[in-house]
């Protein structure tokens, strides 16, 4: 058991002294990360030495297929928006859109 911190957003957002602290203390169980306060992670970090902490870069996702794929979706969606209809893959809550009209 125990909490397990995410940060995909802002290094600066975590401090990580005190990451370190709550990880080695047990008040956190793991974290797992791919922005950091200086980039890229200095390899004297004590985050690289943590088995309970996952580290990847920001763009670790990224690779030919991931954009190849983003690209197929994106003229998919402008066909579908030029037909007035919803890219429903984008969409958070399709019941919200019926009032909408695309012009």
């Amino acid at each position: 058991s125990g909490s397990v911190l995410i940060n995909t957003a802002r290094g600066a957002l975590v401090d990580e002294n005190a990451l370190v602290e709550a990880l080695e203390s047990g008040h956190l169980r793991a974290a797992g990360l791919d922005v950091f306060k200086k980039e890229p992670l200095p390899v004297e970090s004590p985050l690289i030495k943590l088995e309970n902490v996952l580290l990847s870069c920001h763009t670790g996702g990224l690779d030919q297929e991931s954009h190849r794929d983003a690209y197929a979706m994106a003229a998919q969606n402008i066909v579908k928006l030029h037909q007035g209809e919803w890219p429903v893959e984008c969409v958070v809550n399709l019941k919200e859109s019926t009032g909408w009209k695309w012009s």
